[in-house]
This record gives structure tokens, C-alpha cells and sequence, in this order.
């Protein structure tokens, strides 16, 4: 079908009407970009400006620009880089240069404008108030963006810049925001905001909510209201009354810390003297090498982390079981050159195994030098868990406590559901009657003591991650383990874990109000004391070798 003129014509006339529009709105994206660009500019070069005050006002307008080099600008003038070249008036980022000169960049357009000399730029000044209020304003810019974890340091940064009119940011973010920690973190921030509030009304709202609330900040505010005498007095009572129950629940969570650091030292303290607590109760040797054992374990963490430094997130459970087979290897080792000698012989085993630690401690010494060497964190471990405002469980501690349980858990097993826990268990109550039930003595004596080095070793990889790792390490739990091994009952595993966990937690509780030696000397002037009333132990071993 032919198409006719006209058709042709309304069909060029739209195109050419369409093309229009298009041009049209293309010159006006570029007069707009053009008019930002400009705006940015000119806010830019007025930073120069005498005037702290002014200064803030300029960032203040600055940051609620919307270009990409706004946040770049501001952060170089808090870190004191933003300077203006002397010859040209243009602002510039500058980075000092080793012969006192700088290279300078263009903070506007980002253009690279060479090296001057020391005097050919001047720094545009900031003052700490001045640092905090564009501290502030850059955390108000990255409410919107990031992680929770970085809007929550945001929030931080805008209460500690104290700038009353980025309350209002805060109020539009909370109206958006779904995370439940960024939305207490605003709420926390909005509150100590009000407490400066000049409505009296809205004031007292704040202190009344604050009594839940235990930032620093807050409780310097209450103290400063609950002091003022030029407050109305219903706003001082209101303001005491809240620091009060902030007081209470502080030591509450205090308790509860004391606590925790108690059952982590307690852990610590099993982990070191479960070993023992088999080797002592099984053979009657009194093994001075244990704490040696255990640092050989702490350095086979070491070397790990140092064979295979792309795998720091994995070396401590590739060190678990490493550290097992290089500390029980070495316990057999001392058991078949050394201690099966003396079987019977208590005080000779006690100096045969000293000077057997004196050896492996120059041997570390010679292979790894004397100097302490850090075993590297995995992220996993890293941190604190934040299980109330004011109260955190650090991740390493609270992983040791939990690894510690397993441990215990797992050598429980051993004992009660393999052969050679049956072994195990016969030998300790009675050695003599084991043997004549044809049991073998010496290879029960060579695998209890390699499952006892064995978990000194794994108890090293958990001390590595809360000490350097040094030739002394384990002289400083030897004498520890040996305490909570005679406390618990020895050959007790059950006593091991009570005793080690309950002279941990009375040990962090004596320690705020006597020091930590006098806590010491205290938990050992009452293990003898207890001693002197129950010569074997919480939990004393069964059967006729113990009744003999």
C-alpha cells in the first residue's frame, strides 16, 4: 500500500520535534552539571577563610553537596592536608615530600599540579572544635552507606562531634534504618543530645530514659546536670536517680565480666593440668617437663602460622592436631629414655624431669632464639561479642572456654568408652592387680603418657593466643597445674575441671582488692589449708591402691 506525502511529512516533523526535546534536554543536563560543577568550585575555594566559624559553616554546606570528591575534601581537612597554593589561590591536597616541599593535587578537579617548595603552599588551619564539627559531617554522609557496623562508628563520630544539628540526620535515618543495633546506636545518640536540650520538658525525658544508658558521655552529662544548682530541682533528682541505677547495673556487669575472666583463667588452668592429671594419677610421676610441653605446643602454633602464612584463618585448627602429635611424641620420648627408670621413685623423677625442662628450654632457645614471637589472631577470633551496652565477652577468650569444655569432653570419652581408658582406669586404682588381669603395664604407662604431653600441646595452641610465646612459657602454669591436680583429687578428672574453673574464678575475684600476687599467695595458703583437711582432694580416687 503506497504511502502518501503527507503521512511522509507528519512522520519527518515528529522526528524533527522529537530530536528538539532531546537536544533541548541535553543542553540542560549541561548547564545543570556545568552550574554544580561551578557551585562545588567556588564552596571549595571559599575554605580559605579567617574565621573557624565560618570555616564550619562553608563544611556544613559543602557536605550536603552531592559530588564524589566532597567526602575526599573534608577528610583531607581534618587530617590537616588541605592547603592553597600560593601562586594560583586554588585549593589543593597536599602531601609532604621528603625534602620539606609537597606535591600537590587539585581538590576540586583532581588534577595533578607538581611538586613546590615549602612556601609554595599555606595550610588552611582547623582547631579541635573545628576537627570534631567536620568529624561529624563526614559521619553524617556515611549514615547511608556501608555496613551496620560503619553506620554504628558514624552515629559514634556525630555524638563525639556534638553538633546538635546533625540530630536531625540522625531522626531522618532512624525513619529508614532496619537494623536493630544501628537503630539503638541512634537512639543512644538522640538521647545525648537531648540532655543538652533547652526544653526543659524534653531534658527531663532524656535523663529519665538515660538511666538504662551506660555511654561515658551520658554519665558525664547526668553528673553535670545532678551538680548544677541552676537546674529546677525535679530535673537534679531525676538526673541522680538515673545515675544511681547506672551505678548498679555498672557493678552488675562487672560481676558478671569478673566472672567470665574467671572461667577463662579456670579454662586456661584445666587445659594445663588435665594432662598432668592423667600422668600424675595413672604413674605416680611427679613430671616437671609438663609445662615444656605445653610451650612446645605454643611453638608449633609458630611454625604453622610461619609454613603457611596464606592460611592464618585455619593454622589454629591445622595446630590442634599437630601440636598433639609433636608434644606426645616428645612425652613418650622423656617417658621411655628417662622416666621408666625411676618408676617408684618420685623425687628422682621430679629432678630427672627438671632437668629435662632446662633441656628442651635451651633447645627452643637454640632453634628459635630466646625472644618471644606473637602467634597472629584469626579474624574469627578477633573482637568482642557485645552482649549488652556496657557489657562484651572477648571472642578468644570465650572460644578457649568453649575448646577447653571439648577437651575435657573428649578425654572423657577416652576413658570411659575405649580400651585403653578401661586400661587407664584399672591401672590407677590398682597397678599390681592390672597386671596380674593381664594387662600391660608399660604400654599403658607409654600411651596415658602420650595423651597427657599430647594435650599439654593442645593447651599450648590455646595459651598462644593470649601471650607471646617464649622459652618460658610453661614454667610460668607448671606450679598452677599442679595446684588445681592435688585440689581436685588426683586422677580425677571431674576434680580437675571444678578445681581448675573454681581457683580461676576466686582468683579474679581477689584479685581488684588484693593484687595479683597476694590473690596467688592466698588461693595457695587456702589449697593447704584444705589440704590439711582433705589430704586427697575434692574428688579422691577409688579403689584399693588410693585406700592404701
Amino acid at each position: 500500500m503506497p504511502v502518501s506525502p503527507i503521512t511522509i511529512r507528519s512522520w519527518l516533523l515528529a522526528s524533527l520535534a522529537g530530536l528538539s526535546c532531546l537536544m533541548a534536554t541535553g543542553h540542560t543536563l549541561a548547564a545543570t552539571a556545568a552550574d554544580i560543577e561551578s557551585e562545588f568550585a567556588r564552596t571549595v575555594t571559599s575554605l580559605y577563610a579567617d574565621s573557624y566559624d565560618e570555616k564550619a559553616s562553608i563544611a556544613a554546606s559543602l557536605a550536603e553537596m552531592e559530588h564524589p570528591r566532597v567526602d575526599l575534601i573534608l577528610s583531607a581537612l581534618i587530617e590537616g592536608n588541605l592547603y592553597r597554593e600560593r601562586r594560583t589561590d586554588v585549593i589543593v591536597i597536599a602531601r609532604s615530600l621528603d625534602d620539606g616541599g609537597y606535591h600537590l593535587t587539585d581538590a576540586v578537579t583532581g588534577e595533578d599540579m607538581g611538586d613546590v617548595g615549602r612556601r609554595g603552599a599555606r595550610k588552611i588551619s582547623v582547631n579541635n572544635s573545628l576537627r570534631r564539627q567536620l568529624k561529624g559531617l563526614v559521619a553524617g554522609r556515611q549514615l547511608n552507606v556501608g555496613s551496620p557496623s560503619d553506620r554504628i562508628a558514624a552515629i559514634e563520630d556525630i555524638v563525639n562531634a556534638g553538633d546538635e544539628e546533625l540530630s536531625d540526620v540522625l531522626r531522618a535515618r532512624a525513619e529508614k534504618e532496619n537494623d536493630p543495633d544501628v537503630l539503638e546506636a541512634i537512639s543512644i545518640a538522640l538521647i545525648i543530645f537531648d540532655l543538652d536540650a533547652v526544653d526543659e520538658a524534653r531534658k527531663l525525658a532524656a535523663v529519665e530514659a538515660s538511666a538504662t544508658n551506660l555511654h561515658p558521655l551520658v554519665r558525664r552529662k547526668l553528673t553535670a546536670i545532678a551538680a548544677d544548682e541552676s537546674e529546677v530541682d525535679e530535673l537534679r533528682a531525676a538526673a541522680k536517680t538515673s545515675l544511681a541505677e547506672i551505678t548498679r547495673r555498672v557493678e552488675r556487669y562487672q560481676m558478671v565480666e569478673t566472672l567470665f575472666f574467671g572461667l577463662s583463667l579456670g579454662s586456661i588452668l584445666v587445659l594445663a593440668a588435665i594432662g598432668l592429671s592423667i600422668t600424675f594419677g595413672v604413674m605416680g610421676v611427679i613430671n616437671m617437663a609438663h609445662g615444656e610441653l605445653i610451650m612446645l605446643g605454643a611453638y608449633t602454633t609458630y611454625v604453622i602460622q610461619t609454613v603457611f602464612p596464606n592460611a592464618l584463618e585455619y593454622s589454629l585448627l591445622l595446630a590442634i592436631p599437630a601440636a598433639f602429635v609433636v608434644s606426645g611424641l616428645v612425652g613418650i620420648a622423656i617417658e621411655r629414655g628417662v622416666i621408666r627408670f625411676l618408676y617408684g621413685r618420685p623425687l628422682e623423677t621430679l629432678l630427672a624431669t627438671f632437668g629435662v625442662s632446662l633441656i628442651l628450654q635451651q633447645a627452643v632457645r637454640t632453634i628459635f632464639s630466646p625472644l618471644n614471637r606473637a602467634v597472629a589472631t584469626p579474624e574469627w577470633m578477633s573482637g568482642s561479642l557485645q552482649v549488652a551496652q556496657g557489657l562484651s565477652i572477648t571472642y578468644n577468650r570465650l572460644y578457649i572456654f568453649i575448646f577447653a569444655l571439648l577437651v575435657f569432653a573428649a578425654l572423657q570419652a577416652i576413658l570411659r568408652r575405649t580400651r585403653l581408658g578401661l586400661e587407664v582406669r584399672a591401672v590407677t586404682q590398682n597397678r599390681d592387680m592390672a597386671r596380674a588381669m593381664g594387662i600391660r603395664n608399660t604400654r599403658v604407662d607409654i600411651m596415658t603418657f602420650g595423651l597427657g604431653s599430647g594435650i599439654a600441646g593442645v593447651a599450648g595452641v590455646a595459651l598462644s593466643q593470649l601471650t607471646n610465646v617464649g622459652p618460658n612459657l610453661g614454667q610460668g602454669y607448671i606450679v598452677d597445674s599442679f595446684m588445681v591436680v592435688v585440689f581436685g583429687g588426683v586422677g580425677n578428672l571431674w576434680g580437675t575441671l571444678v578445681a581448675g574453673l573454681s581457683l580461676g574464678i576466686v582468683n579474679k575475684f581477689l584479685e581488684p582488692e588484693a593484687g595479683a600476687v597476694m590473690a596467688k599467695i592466698l588461693v595457695l595458703i587456702f589449697i593447704i589449708l584444705f589440704i590439711q583437711k582433705r589430704p586427697r582432694g575434692l574428688f579422691p580416687q577409688k579403689g584399693r591402691a588410693a585406700d592404701g
